[in-house]
């Protein structure tokens, strides 16, 4: 039996470059299944995505996933793409499995914790207070290349991570510091800045918002001290301040202290995002 993609819909394509196009999975012209392949537009038109790949329940375990992902890394071949990426579901075991023995490299993870309906109260001590529009350009300078250098390390070429960086920040910060929606909180040591927190909305799934934490950091000579938890304990204040009841993250993966302080305050992993090479 043969399994091949079949279009379900004309080939979408955007002023960028952009492609996207939804394709039946099939056997032997019978339909199993449906996969969307699209390019990502924080990444450019050479960053092709595998997203929504599902067989029927009838047909699965019968390697129809494998091949109908091998076949959807063709067409990206065909697209100019040299990467894939796919972000599987943390309980999907099997896809996970499928990723990884067809040589896709975790690159990040989604986390989200359901807050309880009492803000929880600040660490005694901790001084947190708006980031002020004095300090936010060099703020932003910085975080640009911090979150571009997390990819480049990640193994994305630093063209991509660099643009990546940008369409982030213009898209979830298009007015600075007056964007609807969205704070930058600083943590205040002995008078000076120990670390900052950008929190905001997002749509995490389709139709369903959530508060998000779009950046943390504590500055490298304050680390170890608390602060981190103390950021992430007023993003939770500050999510449950405007009406949300869940609090959204994304983590890289090998930031094992990130992942730990985030799964110790009741987040857990919704989505594993990878990607691999196309050759």
């Amino acid at each position: 039996m043969t399994t091949t993609l079949r279009p379900a819909e004309p080939l979408q394509q955007r002023p960028d470059g952009g492609r996207s196009r939804t394709y039946d999975v099939c056997v032997n012209s019978r339909r199993v299944g449906s996969v969307h392949l699209s390019t990502d537009p924080g990444f450019g038109a050479a960053a092709g995505v595998i997203g929504r790949l599902l067989v029927d329940e009838p047909d699965r375990g019968r390697g129809r996933g494998t091949v109908a992902a091998l076949a959807s890394e063709e067409v990206l071949r065909g697209w100019g793409c040299v990467e894939a990426q796919i972000s599987v579901p943390a309980d999907a075991g099997a896809a996970l499995r499928m990723a990884d023995a067809l040589g896709y490299t975790e690159r990040s993870r989604n986390m989200v914790k359901e807050l309880s309906a009492e803000p929880p109260a600040l660490p005694e001590g901790v001084e947190v207070r708006p980031m002020t529009e004095a300090e936010f350009g060099e703020w932003e300078v910085r975080a640009k290349d911090g979150f571009a250098r997390s990819w480049i390390d990640r193994g994305v070429p630093e063209a991509q991570a660099r643009a990546k960086a940008e369409s982030s920040h213009a898209r979830f910060l298009p007015r600075g510091l007056a964007t609807p929606g969205v704070a930058i909180h600083v943590v205040v040591r002995d008078g000076l800045p120990a670390g900052h927190l950008w929190t905001g909305r997002i749509e995490l799934e389709p139709e369903r918002w959530a508060a998000f934490v779009y950046d943390i950091e504590v500055a490298e000579g304050q680390r170890g001290r608390g602060y981190g938890r103390a950021l992430m304990l007023l993003a939770e204040r500050v999510a449950r301040e405007a009406g949300e009841t869940r609090l959204g993250l994304h983590v890289f993966a090998g930031n094992t202290p990130a992942i730990r302080l985030y799964e110790s305050l009741g987040f857990r992993t919704t989505h594993v995002n990878s990607a691999k090479e196309l050759r």
